[in-house]
């Protein structure tokens, strides 16, 4: 649509004095759908999003390249990440949907605009999802009994358990996120104190005295430069993929307005905690090269201090947040086509719902590129996580720009009509949003500068683009228009409030008093 909201059913002029008009759309890619997931499913689901494959598998084979400066490199990160995800909060507490980023871009941006954004992130978690199964084959053979079993068949073992479960009900995947975000949560608690008491203690890790010393002496924060760090910025963009999955979650969610800002509001403390606090007691238990992109980092510490079946317990734990990830992907796509598949630029069958309101027809669509990850693992085993790796964070970078350019425009339309922002909001915006932009577009010039997998990786989403814009070129005769109507009702006075300390407005050149 346009951005100008022509009024359906009522008008600016119906609003009670000193209210303000609220724009609101509706979706028909949100119907069908069961309200199935509480408060704290959305707070889990919130917390579990961005704790996944990136940390407990691929942080080892991102201190092989920038040591320990990775932790900045998780701080940096994350700052934008929650960014994002408070610019796409505001957007719930505005209009929750299932469709999330596609239903917003096709508000904002129109359908060109939903139809890019929704394949985009489809991108991202399709090929997350081989991510995901090849990392559980890759946790199933740290246990001896489970090598002789090939990596792709671990893998399609994997991927057809969590597709029956994620079909049952919205109900169930509520529950499993609930639980896996529980035992990932506890695990790198636990980890955390163990940790942090043999680094006090001066208990032996491995035959090494834990400290700051294994990192001065190995090399120091930047052992291998500090252009290193920006190497790896893509891989820990994609391990903050995830994040914005509580976005899509809301619009099935029984009060999202009530949850979101509590949700949103704990992903920078969870990113600095975890991420970057893992990372540093990983560096001061052992020294940075003696982590293997192989194995997962908790995995090796755990190991090394030679408690009975430590390694073990932390392998099922790691395994828990693959099969997690690998579940969220599942739930995240299979709503995404159906918003797209209502409005015409995705395939009829993603709009099939069962009888418990699960869009079975998306998630078949996604499990089947999963199944295109279980030849990769059949061909190149070795290499299958880190070939999927890169395009994933080409979906999240370009995920993530549009919920900031839909942000944006929203942003304008409110200063334009004088329509009533949530209280919940994005500080600073529209400064925020392109500050975000450019750190996002640095990040696509970076890989730019890694021939070694970057300029492939570049290369091969070219072919993605071209047989995107042929994919338009076909759907665009067969749109439905009826698909996402507009109109003008009266805010909720506890939701909406006009301008506040730190808001800025285009032209004001600064933060309002």
């Amino acid at each position: 649509m346009n951005d100008e909201v022509l009024p359906r059913g009522g008008s600016a002029a119906d609003a009670p004095s000193g209210a303000a008009p609220h724009a609101t759309a509706v979706d028909a890619g949100d119907s069908g759908y069961q309200r199935g997931l509480k408060r704290r499913h959305l707070t889990m689901i919130a917390i579990g999003g961005s704790i996944g494959t990136g940390l407990f598998l691929g942080a080892s084979g991102r201190m092989e390249i920038a040591g320990p400066s990775l932790a900045f490199v998780y701080i940096i990160c994350g700052i934008f990440a929650f960014l994002v995800v408070r610019a796409l909060g505001e957007l719930v507490m505005y209009r929750p949907s299932s469709g999330a980023f596609v239903s917003y871009a096709r508000e904002f941006m129109g359908e060109k605009g939903a139809y890019a954004v929704g394949w985009l992130y489809f991108l991202n978690w399709s090929t997350t999802v081989i991510a995901d199964i090849t990392a559980v084959a890759l946790y199933m053979h740290f246990w001896a009994v489970f090598v002789p079993i090939p990596q792709w068949l671990l893998a399609l073992t994997a991927l057809a358990i969590v597709f029956a479960m994620n079909v049952a009900s919205v109900k169930l995947f509520g529950e499993m996120e609930y639980w896996f975000a529980i035992i990932k949560v506890g695990a790198i608690a636990a980890f955390g104190v163990i940790g942090i008491f043999l680094v006090v203690t001066q208990t032996p890790v491995d035959g090494r005295t834990p400290g700051f010393q294994l990192i001065t002496e190995n090399g120091g924060f930047f052992p291998n430069g500090v252009g290193a760090m920006f190497v790896i910025a893509l891989g820990v963009v994609f391990a903050f993929g995830g994040t914005e999955m509580v976005g899509v979650a809301a619009g099935e969610s029984e009060n999202p307005r009530a949850a979101i800002p509590r949700a949103v509001n704990s992903i920078m403390w969870r990113i600095v905690l975890f991420y970057a606090g893992s990372v540093i007691l990983f560096t001061l238990l052992l020294p940075w090269n003696a982590y293997s992109g192989s194995e997962s980092p908790f995995v090796t510490v755990m190991n090394s201090i030679g408690i009975p079946y430590a390694g073990d317990i932390m392998n099922v734990v790691v395994l828990t947040a693959a099969m997690s990830s690998l579940n969220a992907g599942l739930y995240a796509t299979g709503r995404t086509l159906r918003s797209m598949a209502v409005a015409g630029t995705a395939p009829a069958f993603a709009k099939r719902l069962n009888a418990s309101g699960a869009p079975y027809g998306g998630i078949m669509i996604t499990a089947a590129i999963g199944v295109l990850g279980v030849g990769l693992n059949f061909v190149v085993p070795a290499r299958a996580f880190d070939i999927v790796l890169n395009l994933a964070g080409i979906g999240i970078v370009g995920t993530w720009a549009s919920i900031m350019v839909c942000h944006a425009l929203y942003v304008r339309r409110t200063r334009r009509t004088g329509e009533g922002r949530p209280a919940y909001r994005l500080p600073f915006a529209p400064v925020t949003n392109a500050v975000t932009l450019v750190f996002l577009i640095g990040i696509v010039v970076l890989m730019a500068l890694d021939a070694a997998v970057g300029q492939i990786t570049l290369i091969v989403f070219a072919g993605v683009v071209i047989l995107m814009v042929i994919g338009w070129f076909a759907v665009r005769g067969r749109i439905n228009a009826s698909a996402f109507t507009a109109a003008f009702s009266i805010p909720d006075a506890a939701l909406v409030e006009q301008d506040q300390p730190g808001d800025v407005r285009p032209g004001d050149g600064q933060p309002r008093a």
